[in-house]
């Protein structure tokens, strides 16, 4: 029987070398749930496994994405799923499996079941709603939707706009086509977290040996290759740096900036991931805490055969 061991939490917690010793000793492999490690060559800023770590585990649900393509919510949930399905076919079935990574709604779309309205993103209609401004997008919600959009705040203009997109292609509210059917066999939800100033002390290090392994390069690279303007170049790390190739600050202030970003952004994760009750957490500076949950991944292999 399939078991899945989610290890969730905000960025730099260290979920991906936890997750990397776990697998270890389990003879497992890792399916990455992170938003930004599916797209090919964008390695150094996603803090993508390296080459080493991935001959040490088998990794997926990585590289299987180029660049100047959108890997939409709903394109993942597929893969993972039907990964999932064919590793537990397996004779061999290296189970259990590891869900690793920090996108929330990755994680919630298969541990929940989620079901994702298959609509692509509409670049023409997206731009038509947009002129419009957000304001009016939400009012246009309400009337069409007024179920979701009690559920979407009036300045949430992503999901407003999504939630538009899809009704308009369809011709039926989203919230008539969402909600969850979720799988059969047993999950364990791990979460790391430490607090806000060790998180952040955390984050300036990571960013700091991003620099020193050569995350210039990279976007300096990527912006030849498929032009500055590339959306994916406008995410963390790769924003800021971006900035310092064009001359617009020093390098320093781009690092700064990236600290600061990802500060503002690990506050958001861990305020997603501390909504889910089944999510059992642990101190990710906590001495042995390799031991700790290792004990705690033996209880629930226990329990669940």
């Amino acid at each position: 029987m399939t078991k899945l061991i989610v290890i969730c939490g905000a960025t730099a917690t260290g979920k991906s070398g936890l997750a990397l010793a776990l697998a270890m000793r389990l003879g497992s492999v890792i399916l990455s749930a992170d938003s930004r490690q599916v797209y090919r060559e964008f390695n150094i800023g996603t803090a993508k496994p390296t080459v080493a770590e991935q001959k040490l585990v088998s990794h997926y649900l990585i590289d299987i994405c180029a660049p100047t393509d959108t890997m939409t919510l709903a394109d993942y949930q597929e893969q993972a799923q039907a990964l999932i399905y064919s590793l537990s076919l397996s004779p061999f079935s290296p189970l259990p499996l590891f869900m690793v990574g920090g996108t929330g709604l990755y994680i919630r779309s298969i541990v929940q079941g989620m079901k994702i309205p298959r609509v692509a993103p509409q670049k023409e209609l997206r731009s038509q709603l947009e002129s419009l401004g957000q304001p009016q997008l939400y009012a246009m919600l309400q009337q069409v939707d007024p179920v979701v959009a009690q559920k979407i705040h009036f300045n949430d203009s992503v999901r407003t706009l999504r939630a538009l997109e899809v009704f308009y292609v369809t011709g039926c509210p989203i919230s008539e086509q969402q909600g969850e059917n979720p799988p059969n066999y047993p999950i364990l939800q791990i979460g790391l977290d430490c607090d806000v100033e060790r998180l952040g002390d955390r984050i300036k290090r990571r960013t700091e040996q991003m620099i020193a392994d050569g995350l210039v390069a990279e976007v300096e690279y990527l912006c030849q290759k498929y032009g500055a303007d590339l959306s994916l170049l406008n995410t963390l790390g790769y924003q800021e740096v971006k900035q310092y190739l064009a001359g617009d600050i020093s390098l320093e202030k781009a690092q700064e900036l990236t600290v600061l970003h990802t500060r503002q952004f690990a506050k958001r994760q861990r305020t997603w991931f501390r909504a889910y009750p089944q999510i059992e957490w642990f101190d990710a500076d906590a001495p042995e805490l390799l031991e700790k949950v290792w004990q705690r991944v033996q209880e629930f292999l226990e329990n669940s055969n």
